[in-house]
């Protein structure tokens, strides 16, 4: 497993270059993190979106764009569907969102016909480097699914393991959030915590530890546990933040981003192939490393097959 940035970067050059297609490219940040990348020799990038608008901002970015890997489009609302496109056909490796709306690049994935979709349910991880905490920690799912049920956070949780065992992690921490940490009727999501924490100990959920519900100081604050006086595997130690909602997932996130000062990347799971889903308000800096970890994931599942 990683420990850093700088050590994705370094384990993805393994498997690089793969191929990316960028929806809607016409996006200072992303064509400056693509330029990035493609520096680093980890993509090899196809920008889909209105021509006249990218040209002038790869020219302020300093990229030279090549235009056999240039995909005009008018509409904007097209550029999704024909990267999505790319990639179930297996043009390229990789999807990238760029200045396209998420609906628009989910409707597309989630296609019937031309889309990534598989018998699993789409989730999504970020992951956060925080100067204050001892190794990285993730959050799923605070991208995509708004309120899942009970059978959903179970397929999610799945999702999220498979994840951390293909990237070495045996035995991921996972701890299920909650405003408090006893259960409570009143409190929906205390009460399937820790439903799903006795399907953990009794083998229904495998390959990870997981504890809820927790409030989210005992799930990273050993000074917390011992002030609470809990006895848990994953509290004050946690790799994963299980959140219930999507509500209570953005908002922690973007908390821990601007004000926790956290660098993160995102990674799509339950898709035939990779798809990078960030804000448009990231940083360039937040859109290279989710690059580099989507070319790492995408190698590793390349070498499952």
């Amino acid at each position: 497993m990683f420990n850093d940035y700088d050590e994705i970067v370094a384990m993805a050059k393994k498997y690089a270059p793969m191929k990316v297609a960028v929806a809607g490219a016409e996006e200072d940040t992303v064509l400056a993190a693509v330029k990035e990348a493609e520096e680093a020799g980890l993509v090899e990038c196809t920008l889909i979106g209105n021509r006249d608008a990218i040209l002038p901002l790869a020219r302020s970015a300093g990229y030279k764009v090549r235009e056999d890997r240039l995909v005009h489009v008018e509409d904007r609302e097209k550029a999704a569907p024909e990267a999505v496109k790319r990639a179930s056909s297996g043009e390229v490796d990789i999807v990238l969102k760029g200045n396209v709306q998420t609906a628009s690049l989910m409707k597309a994935v989630l296609d019937k016909d031309t889309g990534l979709r598989t018998r699993k349910l789409v989730s999504h991880i970020f992951f956060i480097k925080l100067p204050g905490y001892h190794k990285f920690l993730s959050l799923t799912d605070g991208g995509i699914n708004i309120a899942p049920t009970l059978e959903e956070k179970q397929a999610i949780l799945e999702n999220c393991i498979g994840f951390y065992h293909l990237m070495g992690l045996e035995k991921p921490k996972i701890a299920l959030l909650a405003p408090v940490e006893t259960v409570s009727d009143k409190i929906p999501c205390t009460v399937d915590a820790a439903i799903l924490s006795k399907m953990a100990d009794r083998g229904q959920l495998k390959g990870a530890l997981i504890d809820g519900p927790l409030a989210f100081d005992l799930a990273i604050s050993s000074e917390s546990v011992r002030e609470k006086g809990i006895e848990s595997k994953v509290a004050g130690d946690a790799d994963v933040l299980f959140v219930s909602g999507i509500d209570m997932g953005n908002g922690l996130f973007k908390g821990l981003v601007h004000f926790g000062k956290g660098i993160p990347a995102a990674v799509m799971l339950g898709t035939k192939k990779p798809v990078i889903v960030t804000s448009r308000a990231d940083s360039a800096e937040c859109k290279f490393y989710s690059i580099a970890l989507n070319v790492l994931y995408a190698g590793k599942l390349g070498e499952k097959k």
